[in-house]
């Protein structure tokens, strides 16, 4: 007798969807039908785009298109193999070399995504006898490393150095190893770690100190080179992460670190042991676009002088924009509904701003989440403002 059909199979998920379509919280992103800019076609309408995290325009640099087309025209479209065997171009490594240097650590280790780059450490260093001590706003991929690793799981409230520090007490006679571990800047909110009270209160327990860099590389510190550099934490900081796919505009994920830590990575990291290599193009513009880092600093100027100008005209209206301290800007409802229909209001007066729900972010806390990049002018953020005035207006939002 035949069993039931694969779709039956899975109909308990149909329920959970129609559950999510119901509340109004199921739906399929919105396509771009153009390259990832300021100004934007998205679903064939033009529009202001404030959600890239294209940062520093890179995404788009004739210097790294340039070295992408290059690169492909030399050396092929694919690696064709994973880096243990024979998927480690002389690229790859000369990349590692740079990104070193660029934060100021012996050796660095590229992987796919930033993603795999976090869950793919925090997974290979640690084990059931360990603790790790981790923000609750800590980005997903660092809560599936951790989870990976089987290691014991402690959450501090975000950004409460106190409270960390009780854990690190608790934690100090029973474990093998701690690891303290935080984003560098917080995605969701836009703030900054408190990175120094970090680093002194792990280093008097003797914790490893892992900072995600993802939405600080680029941003923060001397031609971006992220929170460590921001803070003057150089050789303070042993696991640093970073992402290839925001400021640096193109694909992937990094770890910098010591020469030993990066060497038990390649023997250990499962996403470095069994995932197919950067391809050619990405890596060589990868290379290009810290090139225009050092050469072209205005673009970090350019770009805190748009936040601070964005985050001013938001925050003249009335709306709150939380505890964010960079291009992150965070326009925080409340409601889910009603941060869904902000940004759906948003798109028809020509801006496009995320709305964010649960579970990315705390119930209650639902937004519409901008993020300004060094290539929009301000006469493109006077429209945005007057967009989120005009939509503010029609949810009683902002006053009439």
């Amino acid at each position: 007798m035949a069993g039931p059909s694969a779709d039956a199979a899975l109909a308990f998920l149909e329920a959970e969807l129609s559950d999510l379509r119901q509340r109004g919280l199921f739906r399929h992103p919105r396509v771009l039908d153009s390259p990832q800019g300021a100004v934007a076609v998205i679903d064939g309408r033009r529009v202001i785009n404030l959600s890239s995290n294209n940062y520093l325009g890179l995404a788009t640099h004739p210097a790294l298109k340039e070295a992408a087309e290059r690169a492909v025209r030399e050396w092929g479209v694919g690696s064709g193999a994973v880096r243990p065997i024979v998927g480690t171009l002389r690229m790859h490594e000369e990349l590692e070399r740079r990104i070193a240097g660029f934060k100021g650590t012996e050796a660095a280790l590229v992987f796919q995504s930033g993603f795999t780059a976090n869950a793919g450490t925090v997974a290979a260093i640690l084990g059931r006898e360990d603790v790790i001590i981790s923000d609750e706003l800590n980005h997903a991929s660092i809560i599936d490393g951790c989870r990976l690793s089987r290691a014991e799981i402690r959450i501090f409230p975000h950004r409460d150095v106190d409270a960390m520090r009780r854990l690190l007490e608790e934690a100090r006679p029973k474990a093998r190893r701690i690891l303290v571990v935080t984003d560098g800047v917080f995605s969701m909110d836009g703030d900054i770690a408190p990175l120094p009270d970090i680093v002194r209160v792990a280093r008097e327990f003797g914790a490893i100190v892992m900072v995600d860099d993802a939405h600080a590389s680029g941003v923060l510190g001397t031609h971006g080179r992220g929170s460590v550099d921001h803070f003057g934490l150089h050789g303070q900081v042993e696991i640093q992460v970073g992402t290839l796919s925001k400021a640096i505009g193109v694909l992937g994920g990094y770890v910098a670190g010591s020469r030993t830590l990066i060497d038990y990575l390649i023997a250990r990291a499962r996403p470095y042991l069994f995932s197919t290599s950067h391809p050619p193009a990405v890596t060589a513009a990868c290379l290009a676009a810290f090139d225009v880092l050092e050469r072209e600093p205005e673009r970090i100027q350019r770009l805190w002088d748009n936040t601070r100008y964005f985050k001013e005209g938001l925050r003249r209206m009335g709306y709150d924009t939380g505890i964010s301290e960079t291009p992150i800007t965070p326009v925080i409802v409340g409601e889910e509904e009603r941060a869904l229909r902000l940004s759906d209001l948003l798109f028809e007066h020509g801006v496009f701003a995320q709305g964010i729900v649960y579970p990315t972010v705390p119930r209650g806390k639902a937004r519409v989440r901008t993020i300004v990049t060094a290539e929009h002018s301000h006469s493109e953020l006077d429209q945005a403002l007057e967009a989120f005035e005009k939509a503010g207006r029609q949810l009683g939002l902002v006053g009439t």
